[in-house]
């Protein structure tokens, strides 16, 4: 049996080789440079360290609560690692410990004024002040090494873990067990070991509110903003690490919940990574901290999959490697292999090995739908394109800004549909959200009402009271649909999304406002110089490069190519915009558009040209309906109770019906806002019989017509379900 010292051996083993990096030789290339870069760059920091009770480099002024720890876990990272040139040098782990003290003296001393941001007293300096330390091991002394364990205990105390709640929860619970372990192994501390294991079992269970994961894959943080490419991501990363460094010592987690953060991989995040990046509509505030930092969300959460398969079944191993393989291949924007050379040779030599093993194959992009009611996203995938919708619901805010970041993201809630066709992978990667305007965003209805930066309430408490939010979908297909409150207007609409094969129809009605200003329905703005072609008698645009625009009915579409500057960066960006004008004030106005993605200026106007191709079988704030019959659907969203186009709902709720060339059929419902006790769908369609029955249906009739009768639906969380009926 090993012993205690044995014990937390291998977790500083374990911790250097998982965070610091391993599996590669540091002789070759690229690793090679790399870590001699690093060397230098440690050497520097050792040389200019300048301690003062204001600093401990001139540069930095305390308290530099991000820049002076990161200094010192670089300097303690080239001594733990071959082949920076100060491998095992004890001047240089003097220097970090030196560092590490002095910085706990002058800022991070216990009895110090946790001032400002509390994650930094409780996980940011702590957790890089503790991983310095345990690098460099026994070169603290033991004075060093009291005072540190005294201070994080004093911003620390075991009883933050106590409760799930408050900060402490989802990412920020992991990130507290983490510095809970790291503490452990600095003072060599099983009992701390144990609650820093034990701890994290909350983490795992679905929740059905507040922070965490949920059934439908939504992940939230702040309560009410979908967080998979930030805190998600952190949580991930973090789960991943604490099982790979605790696996083999007596603390190694094997609580059977841990299988939900393997479902996770596929069900939460997979959905959300396009060609390597992970889309913004899941990343709250930090959409625009810098250009490409949705491929860099994307490589982190790639990373935190290959790690975290080392603990999970070789299944689910096989297929998360055959995935981040392809998003790898089709990283084209920013080769995701490149930039795991500057950032972390760990996850450069794991997913380089992935790409030289020819008995791994590079899965392809999924084709389907994704909706995820709870966290009022939605993603589509066809095989040339991919869009991506952000909605705010009363569970879900318009948007998030805290710290500063995203002060006008204000209207990212209010139906915008990101769209990704060949070759696009870069169009909100590049300085997009610095330089848009944020007044129109892709599909998004608006007042134009100028707006305070940072208006509303921060950390994303923006819910409107709508409860309506959500759809149906058959997995293929899906009727979308948002009963929209302007953030900080007047506005209101009922917005809806049919997804296709090559198409989005989008269809707005009962748009309303009082603010004294226009109303605008954004169609597109894309961040190009492309040449836009529009056909106002025949009804469409096109994008060249992009994709095409149909709009039946004759609505003026209104168009603006301008140049738009950042000055403080400064960076400059071209864009097109396509948009609506309701005018101001408007009583009722709607609108009808069809996006096409990828589409070919002659697909284009042969879309406009053929009115029968999707027919609108209502746009009403009542329903909004369509029936495209080369596909065999007819979807509906019913605002309210009523009929349209031979469906008919006895209470607000979805519809999706799609025949099949086999002579049956599928009826897929859902109850968005999450409140029917009992939901009746009737269909003027001949029917013979049941083929498959969801344990919600309380009863089926079939005939000259088929009636549906579903019990509580309430409880779903907005999920959809689907019927199968043979046709007569």
């Amino acid at each position: 049996m090993p012993t205690k010292s044995d014990s937390f051996a291998l977790l500083r083993r374990n911790w250097r080789d998982v965070t610091a990096g391993s599996g590669f030789d540091a002789a070759a290339e690229p690793y090679r440079t790399r870590l001699a870069k690093m060397g230098t760059t440690a050497a520097e920091h050792r040389d200019t360290m300048a301690p003062s009770d204001t600093s401990l480099w001139p540069d930095l002024t305390f308290p530099s609560f991000a820049d002076t720890p990161a200094r010192l876990q670089t300097m303690a990272r080239a001594y733990a690692l071959p082949g920076t040139g100060l491998t095992g040098d004890a001047n240089l782990a003097a220097a970090v410990a030196g560092g590490v003290d002095h910085y706990r003296q002058q800022v991070y001393a216990a009895g110090a004024d946790p001032v400002g941001n509390w994650w930094n007293w409780q996980i940011g300096v702590p957790k890089k002040l503790l991983d310095a330390a345990v690098l460099i091991d026994s070169h603290l002394t033991d004075q060093q090494n009291g005072a540190l364990r005294e201070a994080v205990d004093h911003f620390v105390p075991e009883r933050v873990l106590n409760d799930y709640k408050g900060t402490s929860t989802g990412a920020n619970r992991v990130d507290l067990c983490t510095v809970t372990l790291l503490r452990a192994v600095l003072g060599s501390d099983p009992a701390k070991a144990v609650l820093a294991a034990s701890a994290l079992s909350p983490v795992f269970p679905y929740v059905s509110e507040g922070d965490g994961f949920y059934r439908d894959g939504s992940f939230i943080q702040h309560t009410s903003v979908p967080y998979q490419g930030g805190y998600g991501a952190v949580l991930l990363s973090g789960l991943a690490t604490l099982l790979a460094v605790l696996r083999g010592s007596p603390w190694d987690i094997t609580d059977p919940n841990r299988q939900i953060v393997f479902d996770t991989v596929e069900g939460s995040f997979a959905p959300f990574i396009h060609d390597g990046f992970c889309m913004d509509l899941v990343s709250g505030r930090g959409i625009g901290r810098k250009p490409y930092g949705d491929h860099e969300k994307g490589r982190g959460i790639a990373f935190a999959i290959l790690l975290l398969g080392d603990a999970a079944s070789t299944a689910e191993r096989a297929r998360w490697q055959a995935m981040v393989k392809g998003w790898a291949r089709r990283d084209t924007p920013k080769p995701m292999l490149k930039a795991a050379e500057s950032n972390d040779l760990g996850f450069h030599a794991r997913l380089a090995a992935i790409l030289a093993d020819d008995t791994i194959p590079a899965a392809d992009e999924p084709v389907g739908h994704r909706l995820l009611p709870m966290s009022a996203r939605a993603v589509h995938r066809r095989p040339n394109w991919c869009a991506g919708l952000s909605m705010a619901s009363w569970r879900i805010g318009h948007y998030e800004h805290g710290n500063g970041e995203n002060p006008r993201g204000w209207h990212t809630g209010s139906g915008m549909l990101y769209w990704w066709a060949q070759g696009h992978g870069d169009q909100y990667s590049d300085s997009f959200w610095p330089t848009v305007d944020p007044y129109r965003l892709p599909g998004t209805t608006v007042s134009t009402l100028r707006l305070a930066d940072g208006a509303g309430k921060d950390w994303g408490d923006t819910c409107p009271q709508a409860r309506w939010v959500g759809g149906a979908t058959d997995g293929v297909y899906a009727a979308v649909g948002q009963h929209l409150n302007g953030f900080e207007s007047t506005v209101e609409a009922f917005k809806s999304w049919f997804f296709l094969d090559d198409a989005v129809v989008c269809l707005g009605a009962g748009i309303t406002g009082k603010d004294g200003v226009p109303v605008e329905t954004v169609v597109d703005n894309r961040r190009t110089n492309a040449l836009l072609t529009v056909d106002a008698r025949a009804g469409w645009a096109h994008l060249e490069g992009h994709g095409g625009y149909v709009l039946p009915g004759g609505a003026h579409l209104r168009t603006l190519r301008e140049k738009r500057t950042e000055p403080e960066l400064p960076v400059t960006r071209s864009y097109v915009t396509l948009w609506l004008d309701h005018g101001v004030d408007p009583g009722s106005a709607d609108y009808l558009y069809l996006l096409l993605p990828g589409a070919s200026p002659a697909e284009t106007r042969a879309r406009a040209a053929d009115p029968g191709w999707a027919r609108v079988l209502a746009n009403t704030a009542h329903q909004q309906g369509v029936q495209v019959p080369s596909l065999g659907i007819t979807a509906v969203n019913f605002w309210s109770d009523g009929a349209a186009g031979g469906l008919a709902a006895s209470a607000p709720c979805s519809v999706l019906v799609r025949e099949s060339g086999d002579g049956t059929a599928t009826v897929t419902v859902s109850d968005p806002p999450c409140d029917l006790s009992e939901l009746t769908v009737t269909w003027e369609r001949p029917v013979t019989e049941v083929l498959h029955r969801d344990p919600l249906l309380v009863s089926a009739t079939t005939g000259t017509r088929l009636t549906l009768t579903f019990g509580r639906l309430s409880d779903q969380g907005g999920g959809s379900k689907t019927v199968t009926v043979r046709l007569g």
